[in-house]
């Protein structure tokens, strides 16, 4: 991550001059971050790629590197202070004439920071003050627009090109605002003008779905209270369950998987599998077992697009993992668990939840996952009702398994019994749907033959 952070600052000016340095657009939508740790001092000599400050953003903690060598001039931030893209994080002084390589840039971060003069900027040349705030000009051309995944998510869900949008934000950065002013001016247009292809047109923009909530009462006319702020991550936490909640019709299928044989096959595995450096849990056969499903039910492993009317199949499974951290719920992924063996898929499961319960998940661990698994196995209950992980279409709830008697074949006899519940998008799938998905899930976990050998 730091990496790609210095590639985006790396171009700015030839001159030696006072310089801002501003916090980048970090792609997926990730519009603010909260600052965990200044690094440097007002009047600090430092070097290029030198760590300046730690934010927390979107779940992961990440280490921002100085884009030059120079002098500390000022700082702007503080820690526990929550800056949006673009904001100012440290001015330099006496800074070192650059080396004139330029940034290399993908199109979610071109342009990233201001072009203003004395500023650095990631773009394919140096600014000059003319351009300190660029008006872009309708249909760009090949040029990336400057605008962040949630925008143009956004731009999509109401039909908006947003290459013929005009950016008011810095830089000529297209904003949310500027997508939903360009929408109102199309449905305010002549018929004729606003007329388009069946195929393009847009749906009802849930975007816009939402309840604002009443005013609370004053509590503290009932006895003492405390106030404590929320940190990013749950702030973070709210906002997307809130989302998902208020956009997807929910509904929840339960069931039941005997997983007596499973869990005599790990028990006798266990010391085999640390033999190799590993521990067997049931998370990574449950893994496993949804990847398997996914591939003969793969509308649960897709994102619904309402306003084009289409469901997004992906044709990857990267699944997401629930693990409880000190700092709150934290979804990792891991990629491709329908190609991997169980031994390589238990080895990677192991070491992402130890970075993530440290603090040491990238933005990449947490990016990209198309189903979530939610295991509460280890802190009790008999079941749950997950909220989906927006904008995936489904998630499975896995509780605590418990001995209970069963009647098999007209005798009583205990089997170990595993609780399961899966959310899933009303939408996409109707309960029909949910029962054939968890039964396909349910009968891998029952035959552990049949799970190992992929069938």
């Amino acid at each position: 991550m730091a990496a790609d952070l210095t590639r985006i600052v790396t171009a700015y000016n030839d001159t030696v001059m006072s310089r801002t340095f501003l916090l980048p657009d970090l792609g997926e939508g990730l519009t603010e971050a909260e600052v965990v740790k200044i690094l440097v001092r007002e009047g600090d000599l430092v070097h290029e790629d030198a760590p300046l400050l730690e934010v927390e953003t979107d779940k992961a903690t990440v280490e921002i590197p100085s884009p030059m060598g120079g002098r500390v001039e000022k700082v702007h931030v503080q820690a526990g202070q929550t800056v949006q893209v673009g904001e100012v994080l440290v001015s330099f002084a006496d800074v070192a004439a650059s080396s004139g390589t330029q940034a290399a840039v993908t199109p979610d971060t071109t342009r990233a920071l201001a072009p203003e003069p004395e500023t650095l900027v990631a773009s394919s040349g140096p600014a000059s003050p003319a351009s300190s705030h660029p008006t872009r000009s309708p249909q760009r051309g090949a040029d990336p627009v400057p605008a962040t995944p949630a925008t143009r998510r956004l731009a999509r869900e109401l039909g908006v090109e947003i290459r013929a949008v005009n950016g008011s934000g810095r830089g000529g950065r297209v904003t949310d605002d500027d997508v939903r002013a360009a929408a109102g001016r199309r449905e305010t247009a002549p018929a004729d003008e606003a007329r388009a292809p069946a195929s393009t047109a847009p749906g009802k923009p849930l975007a816009r779905v939402g309840i604002e909530p009443p005013p609370l009462p004053r509590f503290e006319q009932w006895g003492p209270v405390e106030r404590q702020p929320l940190s990013h991550l749950r702030r973070t936490i709210a906002e997307r369950m809130t989302l998902s909640a208020t956009l997807v019709p929910h509904v929840t299928h339960f069931d039941r998987a005997d997983v007596t044989d499973l869990d005599a096959l790990i028990r006798r595995n266990l010391d085999a599998g640390k033999a190799r450096g590993v521990t067997l849990t049931l998370t990574s056969f449950v893994l496993k077992a949804v990847a398997q499903a996914l591939g003969e039910h793969p509308h649960f492993n897709a994102s619904l697009d309402p306003a084009a009317g289409e469901l997004i199949v992906k044709r990857y499974v990267h699944l997401g993992v629930a693990v409880a951290a000190e700092r709150g719920l934290i979804v990792p992924v891991i990629r491709d668990v329908d190609r991997k063996p169980l031994l390589e898929l238990q080895r990677e499961l192991g070491a992402l939840a130890t970075r993530v319960r440290e603090g040491k998940a990238t933005l990449e661990d947490l990016r990209g996952g198309t189903f979530t698994v939610t295991n509460l196995g280890a802190l009790g209950g008999t079941g749950a009702l997950p909220i989906i992980n927006y904008p995936e279409v489904a998630i499975l709830g896995v509780a605590r398994g418990r001995e209970e008697p069963v009647v098999r074949e007209g005798a009583i006899v205990p089997r170990l019994l595993l609780p399961l519940s899966l959310t899933f998008d009303h939408r996409v799938a109707d309960g029909a749907d949910g029962a054939r998905f968890a039964s396909a899930v349910i009968r891998r976990l029952e035959h552990p033959d049949e799970l190992l050998l992929g069938l």
